[in-house]
Protein backbone atom coordinates (compact mmCIF):
# COMPACT_ATOMS: atom_id res chain seq x y z
CA UNK A 1 0.00 0.00 0.00
CA UNK A 2 3.02 2.21 0.84
CA UNK A 3 4.55 1.47 -2.43
CA UNK A 4 1.00 2.36 -4.22
CA UNK A 5 0.96 5.62 -2.51
CA UNK A 6 4.45 6.37 -3.39
CA UNK A 7 3.88 5.73 -7.30
CA UNK A 8 0.50 7.73 -7.12
CA UNK A 9 2.84 10.60 -5.58
CA UNK A 10 5.49 10.31 -7.82
CA UNK A 11 3.26 10.23 -11.08
CA UNK A 12 1.28 13.51 -9.33
CA UNK A 13 4.83 15.06 -9.12
CA UNK A 14 6.08 14.18 -12.58
CA UNK A 15 2.96 15.69 -13.61
CA UNK A 16 3.35 18.81 -12.41
CA UNK A 17 6.91 18.77 -13.14
CA UNK A 18 5.96 18.45 -16.72
CA UNK A 19 3.90 21.13 -16.91
CA UNK A 20 6.25 23.82 -15.16
CA UNK A 21 8.60 22.61 -17.75
CA UNK A 22 6.36 23.23 -20.62
CA UNK A 23 5.52 26.68 -19.07
CA UNK A 24 9.21 27.79 -18.73
CA UNK A 25 9.67 26.26 -22.65
CA UNK A 26 6.72 28.01 -23.70
CA UNK A 27 8.23 31.08 -21.62
CA UNK A 28 11.47 31.32 -23.08
CA UNK A 29 10.32 30.75 -26.46
CA UNK A 30 7.28 33.73 -25.70
CA UNK A 31 10.59 35.94 -24.94
CA UNK A 32 12.99 35.01 -27.79
CA UNK A 33 10.00 36.73 -29.82
CA UNK A 34 9.84 39.74 -27.37
CA UNK A 35 13.62 40.16 -28.01
CA UNK A 36 13.33 39.93 -31.93
CA UNK A 37 10.37 41.91 -31.82
CA UNK A 38 13.10 44.73 -29.39
CA UNK A 39 16.04 44.23 -31.97
CA UNK A 40 13.29 44.80 -35.11
CA UNK A 41 11.90 47.69 -33.51
CA UNK A 42 15.21 49.57 -32.55
CA UNK A 43 16.61 48.54 -35.80
CA UNK A 44 13.79 50.02 -37.97
CA UNK A 45 14.09 53.47 -35.57
CA UNK A 46 17.82 53.87 -36.98
CA UNK A 47 16.87 52.86 -40.49
CA UNK A 48 13.73 53.48 -41.27
CA UNK A 49 13.37 57.09 -38.94
CA UNK A 50 16.76 58.22 -38.02
CA UNK A 51 18.58 57.86 -41.60
CA UNK A 52 15.08 59.38 -43.42
CA UNK A 53 15.71 62.08 -40.79
CA UNK A 54 19.23 62.66 -41.51
CA UNK A 55 18.56 62.82 -45.25
CA UNK A 56 15.61 65.30 -44.97
CA UNK A 57 18.69 67.75 -43.12
CA UNK A 58 20.56 67.39 -46.26
CA UNK A 59 17.63 67.49 -48.53
CA UNK A 60 16.71 70.79 -46.76
CA UNK A 61 20.78 71.83 -46.89
CA UNK A 62 20.60 71.47 -50.72
CA UNK A 63 17.78 72.82 -51.68
CA UNK A 64 18.28 76.16 -49.57
CA UNK A 65 22.24 76.03 -51.24
CA UNK A 66 20.55 75.67 -54.61
CA UNK A 67 18.08 78.94 -54.15
CA UNK A 68 20.83 80.63 -52.63
CA UNK A 69 23.40 80.28 -55.68
CA UNK A 70 20.93 81.77 -58.20
CA UNK A 71 19.97 84.58 -56.16
CA UNK A 72 23.14 85.24 -55.62
CA UNK A 73 23.83 85.39 -59.55
CA UNK A 74 20.53 87.58 -59.96
CA UNK A 75 20.91 89.97 -57.84
CA UNK A 76 24.93 90.39 -57.63
CA UNK A 77 26.43 93.14 -59.37
CA UNK A 78 29.14 90.94 -60.04
CA UNK A 79 27.72 87.88 -62.80
CA UNK A 80 28.86 84.55 -63.06
CA UNK A 81 28.82 82.85 -66.50
CA UNK A 82 25.39 81.59 -66.76
CA UNK A 83 26.73 78.32 -67.99
CA UNK A 84 28.89 78.03 -64.61
CA UNK A 85 25.49 79.12 -62.33
CA UNK A 86 23.70 76.16 -64.55
CA UNK A 87 26.41 72.99 -63.59
CA UNK A 88 26.22 74.47 -59.92
CA UNK A 89 22.00 73.81 -59.94
CA UNK A 90 22.38 71.00 -61.71
CA UNK A 91 25.01 69.45 -59.05
CA UNK A 92 22.65 69.99 -56.32
CA UNK A 93 19.59 67.95 -58.48
CA UNK A 94 21.65 65.31 -58.92
CA UNK A 95 22.60 65.08 -55.28
CA UNK A 96 18.29 66.09 -54.38
CA UNK A 97 17.76 62.91 -56.71
CA UNK A 98 20.33 60.53 -54.63
CA UNK A 99 19.24 61.69 -51.42
CA UNK A 100 15.62 60.80 -52.78
CA UNK A 101 16.37 57.79 -53.98
CA UNK A 102 17.92 56.36 -50.62
CA UNK A 103 14.78 57.64 -48.57
CA UNK A 104 12.77 55.81 -51.38
CA UNK A 105 14.76 52.25 -50.05
CA UNK A 106 13.50 52.83 -46.76
CA UNK A 107 10.29 51.43 -45.18
CA UNK A 108 7.56 54.62 -45.86
CA UNK A 109 4.24 54.51 -44.06
CA UNK A 110 1.36 55.47 -46.63
CA UNK A 111 1.34 59.33 -45.62
CA UNK A 112 5.17 59.16 -45.89
CA UNK A 113 4.88 57.85 -49.31
CA UNK A 114 2.13 60.59 -50.20
CA UNK A 115 4.42 63.16 -49.27
CA UNK A 116 7.69 62.25 -50.35
CA UNK A 117 5.66 61.58 -54.14
CA UNK A 118 4.49 65.66 -53.43
CA UNK A 119 8.27 66.59 -52.77
CA UNK A 120 9.49 65.03 -55.58
CA UNK A 121 6.74 66.77 -57.79
CA UNK A 122 8.04 69.81 -56.19
CA UNK A 123 11.30 69.78 -56.67
CA UNK A 124 10.89 68.98 -60.20
CA UNK A 125 8.71 71.83 -60.74
CA UNK A 126 11.26 74.07 -59.00
CA UNK A 127 14.24 72.85 -61.59
CA UNK A 128 11.60 73.80 -64.56
CA UNK A 129 11.38 77.13 -62.86
CA UNK A 130 14.93 78.01 -62.68
CA UNK A 131 15.61 76.94 -65.70
CA UNK A 132 12.66 79.22 -67.33
CA UNK A 133 14.65 81.57 -64.94
CA UNK A 134 18.39 81.21 -66.16
CA UNK A 135 16.71 81.24 -69.72
CA UNK A 136 15.09 84.63 -69.40
CA UNK A 137 18.36 85.48 -68.28
CA UNK A 138 20.22 84.41 -71.10
CA UNK A 139 17.65 86.13 -73.36
CA UNK A 140 18.96 89.57 -71.59
CA UNK A 141 15.34 89.77 -69.52
CA UNK A 142 17.31 90.14 -66.19
CA UNK A 143 14.10 91.70 -64.62
CA UNK A 144 11.54 89.18 -65.79
CA UNK A 145 13.77 86.51 -64.37
CA UNK A 146 13.97 87.84 -61.03
CA UNK A 147 10.59 88.95 -60.89
CA UNK A 148 9.78 84.97 -61.67
CA UNK A 149 12.59 84.10 -59.08
CA UNK A 150 11.13 86.15 -56.54
CA UNK A 151 6.99 85.89 -56.95
CA UNK A 152 5.97 81.58 -58.17
CA UNK A 153 9.57 80.93 -57.16
CA UNK A 154 9.56 81.52 -53.58
CA UNK A 155 5.54 79.76 -53.50
CA UNK A 156 6.88 76.73 -55.09
CA UNK A 157 10.31 76.72 -52.85
CA UNK A 158 7.96 77.12 -50.02
CA UNK A 159 5.68 74.27 -50.86
CA UNK A 160 8.94 72.10 -51.28
CA UNK A 161 10.23 72.96 -48.04
CA UNK A 162 6.75 72.37 -46.27
CA UNK A 163 6.49 69.27 -47.78
CA UNK A 164 9.94 68.14 -46.06
CA UNK A 165 8.89 69.17 -42.53
CA UNK A 166 5.76 67.10 -43.10
CA UNK A 167 8.04 64.25 -44.11
CA UNK A 168 10.27 65.05 -40.87
CA UNK A 169 6.62 65.39 -38.65
CA UNK A 170 6.11 61.34 -39.90
CA UNK A 171 9.44 60.41 -38.61
CA UNK A 172 8.59 61.81 -35.29
CA UNK A 173 5.66 60.42 -34.94
CA UNK A 174 6.53 56.67 -36.46
CA UNK A 175 9.37 57.02 -33.83
CA UNK A 176 7.30 57.35 -30.81
CA UNK A 177 5.31 54.54 -32.05
CA UNK A 178 8.07 51.94 -32.20
CA UNK A 179 9.80 53.52 -28.74
CA UNK A 180 6.00 52.64 -27.63
CA UNK A 181 5.99 49.01 -28.95
CA UNK A 182 9.60 48.62 -27.59
CA UNK A 183 8.90 49.09 -24.15
CA UNK A 184 5.47 47.17 -24.23
CA UNK A 185 7.89 44.49 -25.29
CA UNK A 186 10.73 45.28 -22.48
CA UNK A 187 7.83 44.98 -19.98
CA UNK A 188 6.57 41.77 -21.10
CA UNK A 189 10.05 40.07 -21.27
CA UNK A 190 10.37 41.42 -17.71
CA UNK A 191 6.90 39.64 -16.45
CA UNK A 192 8.05 36.47 -18.37
CA UNK A 193 11.53 36.32 -16.91
CA UNK A 194 10.28 37.01 -13.56
CA UNK A 195 7.64 34.24 -13.94
CA UNK A 196 10.19 31.73 -14.71
CA UNK A 197 12.08 32.15 -12.20
CA UNK A 198 9.51 31.86 -10.24
CA UNK A 199 8.49 28.17 -11.63
CA UNK A 200 12.14 27.47 -11.55
CA UNK A 201 12.36 27.55 -7.41
CA UNK A 202 8.89 25.87 -7.07
CA UNK A 203 10.62 22.95 -9.38
CA UNK A 204 13.18 22.98 -6.90
CA UNK A 205 11.19 23.12 -4.09
CA UNK A 206 8.73 20.42 -5.54
CA UNK A 207 11.98 18.19 -6.27
CA UNK A 208 13.02 18.53 -2.65
CA UNK A 209 9.87 17.36 -1.12
CA UNK A 210 10.07 14.68 -3.17
CA UNK A 211 13.18 13.54 -2.14
CA UNK A 212 12.03 14.05 1.74
CA UNK A 213 9.18 12.05 1.27
CA UNK A 214 11.43 9.71 -0.63
CA UNK A 215 13.87 9.20 2.68
CA UNK A 216 10.99 8.88 5.13
CA UNK A 217 9.27 5.79 3.24
CA UNK A 218 12.17 4.04 3.22
CA UNK A 219 13.81 4.67 6.63
CA UNK A 220 11.90 2.49 8.62
CA UNK A 221 10.83 3.88 12.06
CA UNK A 222 11.37 2.44 15.86
CA UNK A 223 7.93 0.64 16.22
CA UNK A 224 8.55 -0.97 13.06
CA UNK A 225 11.87 -2.19 14.50
CA UNK A 226 10.44 -3.60 17.70
CA UNK A 227 7.68 -4.94 15.88
CA UNK A 228 9.97 -7.03 13.65
CA UNK A 229 11.87 -8.16 16.65
CA UNK A 230 8.55 -9.11 18.36
CA UNK A 231 8.05 -11.57 15.51
CA UNK A 232 11.25 -13.12 16.01
CA UNK A 233 10.41 -13.99 19.91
Amino acid sequence: MKWSFVIQQKLKAAFLLGGIMVLIIGGTMLSRYNVQDIDQCFSSIYKDRLVPATTILYLTENLYRKRLSLETYLFSEKRESPARVKAQLQAYDRSIDSLIHSFEKTYLVDQEAKSLHAFKSQTAQYARLEGHVLALCANGLAGDAREMFSAPGAATFESTILNLNELAGIQSTIGKDLMRASKVNVASFSIISFLQIALAIITGLVVIVLIRNSQIIQKPGPDRKKSQYFNLN
